[in-house]
């Protein structure tokens, strides 16, 4: 059998290389046009830092002698295919050294093209000093243009978790950094109001970021050059555009293959095109989202890996399924970490879900154990039975580990139920006896067991006073540590409330908040069991703080 592979990296040449173990006797050859086959793409950002990475070799994980030696696969970098023949199955390629064209027969064929960076159609976009960052070759080049420029400010297009990361690694080597972002919030797979802390955090790291405006124009100024925004225009030195990728899909589409509208290859749970001899893995195909089992597409390395395997799987006989895509990601802001699973609310809105939503905070490990933070947990959840959908969590320690557990939880199906009885690894500096995962999953059953009513702070947000009781029931510790004080809250200690119920109206719906909603919680269940119709503001004064949560409402010290 002979199986060529279009693309290396993590698609390609992990198909490649599994095809192999399942197969010692199957030729396999594997074109690149670029001048690496496989390669660590995700740490590319670091290397511009230079200080995790200082050796873009550092980033190679084989190359093509290794394939050769290790693996007995013919790696042919600069190669670069140039159509796809399917009636006669073979392929025209070019080595592009030395310009010769050549042909190769194949039984099976994988495509493995990914993506490529979106380049908006404006003027300037081709000016010196405008970069992409997509491969070795691409940092590799800025970071010679950073040294001979001597560039001292950077804007990037794009507040993505590749703008965030490359942001983090120029300010931390004294660069002034403008991020510019077309949307109203930061990192797209996560929601509005998870992404304002990490807004308001890179903020104060000295990133300045402009939300809701885009670039019409790149343009020469007298040192450099000057980004026209729809509102204003920034001086820079360079400019990275980190606005997102399109599938790299042409030999696919000039070979007559099925695609979807906006470009990617649709494959099957084993990963076949609508030709049975051709396989599709990664950036290049549309597969299906795990939960709603709907077409999606996402970028990551991951999944591609995966897809990889069940591709070669199957060309050599086991009949292994892709399962879905869940959209699974982590990024390092600094000391921050943001890490995402499954769908966000704006996506379960999208979808036309019945759903629900939860937003916890809890700290990492014991209170007493020194280094801790609290975690901003979102949780999103199917209405009525509980499976959960998705989850965003925004904290500096232990995120990666509950984002994990959580994202394992989406893959089994679990609900809220199964997150309470989940038993997890506990020690004062790892974590709770009942880890913030847990508490996430009662705070759930709660709600769908109607022992708690939950607001959101949009609800009451513009109500008369007259209209409903409001009451902050956060104690003095809790001032102590959160001084905000709202506007219209009467502040009622809880443990001062169960005296003061016979002074409040109990024919007013009553709205009570605390610091992070758990005292809020004991708060609703008192005043519930004596008859007030009660709502827990969701995430308390947290997430109301107004330098997080945008809403404008003012505050009082």
């Amino acid at each position: 059998m002979k199986v060529l592979v279009i693309g290396g990296v993590a698609g390609g040449a992990t198909a490649a290389a599994r095809l192999r173990r399942l197969d010692e006797k199957a030729e396999i050859i594997m074109f690149e046009k670029g001048p690496y086959v496989s390669f660590a793409a995700c740490g590319l950002p670091y290397f511009l830092g230079g200080r995790a990475v200082d050796d873009p070799g550092k980033l190679i994980v084989r190359t093509p002698e290794q394939f050769v030696k290790k693996n007995n696969i013919d790696a042919r970098v600069n190669n670069r295919v140039i159509s796809i023949d399917r009636e006669n199955k073979k392929v025209e390629a070019e080595d592009l050294s030395t310009g010769k064209k050549y042909t190769e027969s194949y039984d099976k064929l994988i495509i493995s093209t990914g993506s490529f960076p979106f380049r908006p159609n404006i003027p300037g976009i081709d000016s010196e000093g405008v970069f992409t960052l997509w491969n070795i070759p691409d940092a590799v080049k800025i970071k010679k243009y950073m040294r001979e420029k001597g560039v001292k400010k950077a804007a990037i297009v794009g507040g993505g978790a590749i703008g965030l990361e490359v942001a983090e690694n120029l300010a931390e080597s004294d660069i002034e950094v403008t991020i510019v972002e077309l949307s109203d919030h930061l990192i797209a797979p996560i929601d509005a109001d998870m992404a304002l802390p990490v807004l308001k955090y890179v903020t104060e790291k000295g990133i300045k970021v402009i939300l809701n405006d885009g670039v019409t124009a790149i343009e020469k100024g007298d040192s450099g050059l000057i980004l026209r925004l729809k509102e204003s225009g920034v001086a820079t030195d360079m400019v990275l555009m980190s606005v997102g990728a399109r599938p790299q899909s042409e030999l696919a589409k000039e070979a007559g293959l099925a695609l979807n509208e906006r470009g990617f290859i649709k494959v099957d749970e084993h990963m076949r095109t609508s030709d049975p001899d051709i396989y599709a893995v990664g950036d290049v195909t549309e597969v299906k989202n795990f939960i709603t089992g709907k077409p999606a597409s996402i970028a990551l390395a991951g999944p591609a890996n995966k897809q990889g395997r069940t591709a070669a799987d199957n060309i050599a006989g086991i009949k292994s399924k892709y399962g879905g895509i869940q959209g699974t990601g982590i990024l390092k802001i600094f000391d921050m970490t943001v890490a995402f699973t499954g769908l966000s609310e704006r996506e379960a809105v999208r979808q036309g879900l019945s759903f629900d939503k939860v937003l916890t905070y809890h700290h990492p490990h014991a209170g007493y154990y020194p280094g801790g933070m609290d975690m901003a947990m979102k949780t999103v959840f199917e209405v009525p039975t509980g499976r959960i959908l998705g989850a965003q969590i925004v904290g500096y320690t232990g995120v990666d580990k509950r984002c994990d557990v959580l994202a394992a939880s989406i893959r089994m199906g679990a609900t809220a139920s199964d997150l309470e009885e989940l038993e997890l690894a506990y020690s004062p500096p790892f974590g709770t006896p009942r880890d913030p995962v847990n508490m996430a999953g009662s705070v759930i059953e709660n709600i769908l067991e109607g022992n708690m009513e939950k607001a959101e702070w949009s609800s009451v947000e513009g109500m008369p006073e007259e209209g409903a009781l409001f009451i902050d029931v956060r104690g003095d510790d809790d001032i102590s540590v959160s001084t905000i004080k709202i506007k219209g809250f009467e502040r009622i200690p809880l443990e001062e409330l169960r005296s003061r119920l016979s002074g409040l109206d109990r024919d007013k719906p009553v709205y009570v908040h605390c610091r992070n909603g758990k005292e809020g919680y004991f708060a609703s269940c008192i005043m519930r069991q004596e008859g007030f119709d009660v709502s827990n503001l969701d995430g308390g004064c947290l997430f109301h703080d107004c330098s997080l949560c945008g809403c404008g409402k003012e505050t009082e010290e």
